[in-house]
């Protein structure tokens, strides 16, 4: 185990060595063509002395509540999916994510200030929480990205929860959650009451989810069901054992929230996750043809992604590193879609961009590539058993025409 454990860190650790420490004090201005993102943060940290840093990983006294600006990179100068890190201090806006900004809110009457004068036309919120094995500067910057690269017209709220982001601390992170359950229950008690929200999507990703999951579980509990203003929650790569999982559903009582949960059966970081926990699945990892019974019946749609792209060596973070993906979250769930209201849905979209242009639907190439992503919705399925019988066909055709040859 330990050495199951040993191997996850160093692949965690893998390409962090030449990243600098303190990198969120603002530099002075963004360089021509940078986008600037605003962000809202409320955070259970311990603040930091350190200004490059603000909080630490070890438990704070209370939730602090911060107004971002993050400088991102020209489009022409960055992967979408990446967060280019600063090589050095002070970062360059036209090459790093960089902070512009950062002001202390002294209150939650603050808070709902800035939130109200950066809800879009729409009025929808996107809050995230991320997952285990983060600092305060990933979180803000993976957030800041995830909003940039999906499109997505809302308020962006970051929920960040103390996590010391070292492997061997897998417990402490664990029970930090708990200890967050309560501060992130009231922080969307509070966006979702506000007047002006119309539209709340929760999006927790890896370890996080468990954290989404127990504060709205008892948020049900607590006030007898969800605000109706929670119209979507998306769990990606979701550390939470499945049997939990199922516990904390039925407590939320039949929600009018959508779920979608995005799962990869390669990843790594879930693996180990299994492992400790002694070998009891995890909801990110689940075997769709399993459950799939179960989660058509609870109205639950399931993206695997395990054929997709990613951009981490642990298939742990493909839901924002993933072009298609990250964009199709902003283009479809977050702009208030379902995965299946029009004729192409999220699973076909999916694939196509996992194909790639030059393919044509139902070669070779194209199944091999689409086949894995397992979409727990009818339309896609009935898409994808199509592409199957559809490439029989040809190849059936192909074979018995001499004219092939």
């Amino acid at each position: 185990m330990r050495l199951v454990i040993v191997a996850l860190a160093l692949a965690l650790c893998a390409g962090c060595s030449n990243r600098p420490v303190g990198v969120l004090t603002p530099v002075e201005a963004a360089a021509p063509d940078t986008t600037k993102v605003d962000l809202l943060v409320a955070t259970t940290r311990e603040a930091s002395t350190d200004a490059g840093i603000l909080y630490t990983g070890e438990r704070g006294a209370g939730v602090s509540l911060d107004a971002f600006t993050v400088s991102i990179p020209p489009d022409s100068r960055r992967q979408i999916g990446e967060v280019q890190w600063p090589r050095r201090l002070p970062p360059n806006p036209e090459t790093d994510f960089a902070t512009l900004s950062v002001k202390p809110l002294p209150n939650v009457k603050a808070a709902k200030g800035w939130l109200d004068s950066h809800l879009p036309p729409s009025r929808r919120v996107l809050i995230f929480v991320h997952g285990f094995n983060n600092r305060f500067e990933d979180a803000v910057y993976r957030f800041a990205q995830i909003v940039h690269d999906s499109g997505s017209e809302v308020a962006p709220v970051l929920f960040t929860w103390p996590s010391r982001a070292r492997v061997f601390d897998y417990l402490f992170d664990r029970e930090s959650t708990i200890f967050s359950r309560d501060a992130f229950e009231e922080t969307v008690w509070q966006v979702a009451s506000d007047p002006r929200v119309e539209d709340v999507t929760i999006m927790a990703h890896s370890m996080g989810a468990w954290l989404a999951m127990e504060s709205l579980r008892q948020m049900a509990i607590r006030r007898g069901k969800l605000p109706a203003k929670i119209r979507n929650v998306i769990l990606a790569s979701p550390d939470v054992d499945v049997d939990v999982f199922a516990s904390q559903w039925r407590a939320l009582n039949g929600p009018q929230a959508r779920f979608t949960l995005f799962v990869s059966q390669d990843d790594r970081a879930l693996q180990v996750s299994r492992r400790i926990a002694g070998g009891v699945d995890r909801l990110g990892l689940i075997d769709t043809q399993k459950y799939y019974a179960d989660l058509e019946k609870s109205g639950i749609v399931v993206i695997d992604l395990t054929a997709m792209r990613g951009g981490d060596s642990l298939n742990h973070g493909r839901f924002a590193s993933s072009p298609e993906v990250v964009q199709l979250i902003g283009q479809r769930l977050v702009n208030g879609q379902t995965v299946t209201d029009s004729e192409i849905s999220l699973g076909d979209r999916i694939a196509a961009g996992a194909i790639g242009v030059g393919q044509t639907v139902g070669s070779a190439a194209g199944l091999a590539l689409s086949a894995p992503i397992a979409v727990i919705d009818p339309k896609t399925r009935r898409t994808y058993q199509g592409q199957v019988e559809r490439f029989g066909q040809t190849l059936s055709e192909t074979v018995e025409d001499p004219a092939a040859d």
